[in-house]
């Protein structure tokens, strides 16, 4: 039997896709990069297991101005800028003109994380509804897709969504609901974007959500350093984990890795307007 991993302890590096994906979502700040030199080594370290590029996400306006900064040191990296729903207790004047201007800077290419958090009660629903309104409206004048936070507030999301006009372009980051809620947002349009929750055995509806999603419609992400993928769950996550959410959801949908690492890569270049790797 082989060494077993500590839960502290990162998953072992797998086996290079033979073909490139995107990390459509990730936290390389919170994943402990710091310098430029951080962020190349760990780049480095997915593009050895296929993930050759890599989104990451700002939460606050100290890692939107992290994040954007990163995404300058290495053309691997591309940055998202917003507030997280639960922190926008106090979202005023300040913090929309600091991000008004990161969103114009040409590495972003998404607003988000935003939306709708209800598990955590850190901010009031109607403080993160008005965010939340604030930075679709922000989408749509940017031109870039919305990302979205949604966590037990699907009806919220898809309400206020219609209420304000959705953006051409919505990405429901780590995307949490059942197959009927999915094609809810498919229908509409939407890109649902699956994280290693969606490989967790417990977790069948998402399970069932990930089998119905049009490849056109799909991505993939780690959300690291959170969510790592079945069969490390519990332990650190980084960017190079993609590979093994590929490999599990492409045997859920009985196609091969490398096909769904195609299609996900194809939606990830349209969705963020990604150069070709």
């Amino acid at each position: 039997m082989g060494k077993k991993t500590s839960r502290n302890e990162l998953p072992p590096v797998p086996e290079a896709l033979a073909a490139a994906a995107v990390d459509s979502h990730t936290h390389l700040d919170a994943c402990g990069a710091k310098t430029a030199e951080d962020v190349r080594a760990m780049v480095d370290c997915a593009q050895g297991a296929g993930v050759g590029r890599v989104v990451t996400v700002a939460d606050d306006l100290d890692s939107a101005r992290w994040a954007v900064e990163a995404a300058t040191w290495d053309e691997r990296v591309f940055a998202a800028v917003a507030l997280h729903p639960t922190r926008t207790k106090d979202f005023g004047d300040e913090e929309k003109a600091a991000l008004e201007e990161l969103s114009a800077h040409p590495r972003v290419v998404a607003i988000g994380e935003t939306g709708l958090d209800y598990y955590w009660d850190y901010s009031p629903p109607e403080p993160q509804q008005e965010a939340f309104r604030w930075h679709i409206d922000l989408a749509k004048r940017t031109g870039k897709p919305l990302m979205i936070h949604d966590r037990e507030a699907h009806d919220d999301v898809l309400r206020i969504l219609d209420e304000e006009g959705a953006p051409e372009t919505v990405v429901f980051h780590c995307f949490s609901g059942d197959a009927e809620f999915a094609k809810s947002c498919v229908a509409k349009g939407y890109v649902l974007s699956f994280a290693g929750t969606a490989t967790f055995r417990n977790a069948k509806s998402l399970r069932e959500a990930a089998k119905a999603v049009p490849l056109e419609q799909m991505l993939v992400e780690t959300d690291a350093p959170f969510l790592t993928p079945h069969p490390f769950r519990g332990h650190p996550n980084q960017p190079y984990c993609v590979n093994y959410t590929l490999r599990d959801l492409a045997d859920l949908r009985g196609m091969k890795v490398d096909e769904l690492a195609v299609a996900t890569t194809a939606t990830a270049e349209r969705v963020f307007g990604l150069e070709r790797g």
